[in-house]
């Protein structure tokens, strides 16, 4: 047990003390403020991840407004619902699908730091982290118009209200609401031609998904995929100009791209907690949590875990952590993952091209409920390549 509350401004500004005082208390650690059993060791969260039976999708989030309104996606449903559900979802993100992205996203990427770099200095966030994820969902969904407006601030809303009945929470309810609402009444007509919006509702058509889900489906590509990757890759940014000898191993190097990316995403997961609801009693570690309990999954503390990795508040780009927690793991492993891999690569290939040094400032964080990201970053300098 401990006092600790996990969502707490202090602890989701700088989470990794407490995930390491978390880890040593123990593999399962009951937080009274939360009401959770936090699962804080990498066996531990990657056996629950996988044990879809014991550990129920039903309760994702960490209120029971979240959680009823997302009742039916493949996001909050467990085998077989989420079976079907998913398979609509990643039709168009499989490899072969997304290997028509590649070249795409590889040249917006590209144009994006090649002007970035030219500047000399640059805000890294916006001009960066947000604008590659950006164009790309828009695209691939088919937004246009407002939707294509309002895509971030939903996005960041829609992370948001995971969260336990706080402020923030309240705040973003409203907002998560404009998503939810246009979702529910968004038709084929309203989405680009030839984009997987419309196919989705094409696959509904043809009763490959229940009637009335395309709808739900398009949310979670915009509530669950786009920020949580502008926070990988601002910390892309971020890591490479504290790390600037990392930087220059994949410029020497550029086989290590992936290797690279999947090191961001271990070392800081862009995603702070996530829920599961307990369907029966089980023993975890010696802790037996209760059937109906809430379960808090915290991916970066199992990422930093010791007893997996050697050394593992070090950032290095050659450990290639391929096993990594922060897209999950199991039935439930993040669908959109393939998609998030081709921005990521795409964008640390084009500073290791483009870019021999960055020297930041001092970014800033804002406290948020789910995602952990960095709100604004300066780059200060950029040495060209």
């Amino acid at each position: 047990m401990s006092g600790i509350d996990l969502f707490a401004d202090d602890v989701l500004l700088d989470p990794y003390p407490v995930f390491a005082e978390l880890r040593e208390r123990g593999p399962v650690v009951y937080l009274p403020k939360n009401d959770v059993y936090a699962l804080t060791r990498y066996d531990v969260i990657r056996a629950a991840l996988g044990d879809w039976e014991t550990f129920s999708s039903s309760s994702i989030g960490f209120n029971p407004m979240v959680n009823e309104a997302l009742t039916g996606t493949s996001l909050a449903s467990d085998p077989p619902d989420h079976t079907r559900l998913r398979a609509a979802l990643t039709e168009n993100l499989s490899p072969r699908a997304l290997r028509g992205m590649k070249s795409r996203i590889d040249a917006k990427a590209d144009d994006l730091v090649a002007g970035l770099a030219a500047t000399g200095a640059f805000e890294a966030i916006d001009a960066l982290a947000r604008a590659l994820p950006l164009e790309v969902v828009a695209d691939l969904i088919g937004f246009t118009g407002h939707v294509r407006a309002n895509m971030l601030r939903w996005g960041q809303a829609a992370m948001e209200v995971i969260g336990p009945l706080n402020q923030r929470t309240a705040e973003s309810f409203p907002i998560a609401g404009e998503l939810y609402g246009w979702c529910s009444t968004v038709a084929a007509e309203d989405l680009a031609p030839g984009s997987v919006g419309r196919g989705i509702f094409d696959a509904e058509a043809r009763g490959d998904i229940p009637a009335g889900t395309a709808g739900h489906i398009i949310h979670q590509y915009l509530g669950a995929g786009l920020d949580t990757t502008v926070a990988a890759l601002g910390n892309v940014v971020a890591l490479f100009a504290a790390h600037p000898e990392q930087l220059a191993l994949v410029r020497a190097d550029p086989a290590l791209v992936p290797a690279a990316f999947n090191e961001v995403l271990r070392f800081w997961a862009p995603v702070h907690a996530w829920g599961r609801r307990v369907t029966r009693d089980v023993k975890l570690g010696g802790t037996r949590v209760p059937a109906g309990a809430q379960v808090a999954i915290l991916f970066g503390a199992g990422n930093r875990d010791p007893r997996h990795y050697p050394d593992p508040d070090a950032f290095r780009v050659e450990r290639n952590p391929v096993d990594h927690l922060s897209f999950g793991y199991g039935p439930h492993g993040c669908a959109g993952q393939g998609l998030a891999r081709l921005e990521g690569h795409a964008v640390i290939a084009a500073l290791a091209r483009r870019v021999e040094r960055l020297v930041a400032g001092l970014g800033t964080r804002v406290p948020s409920n789910i995602t952990r990201g960095l709100d604004r970053l300066p780059v200060l300098e950029v040495v060209p390549a």
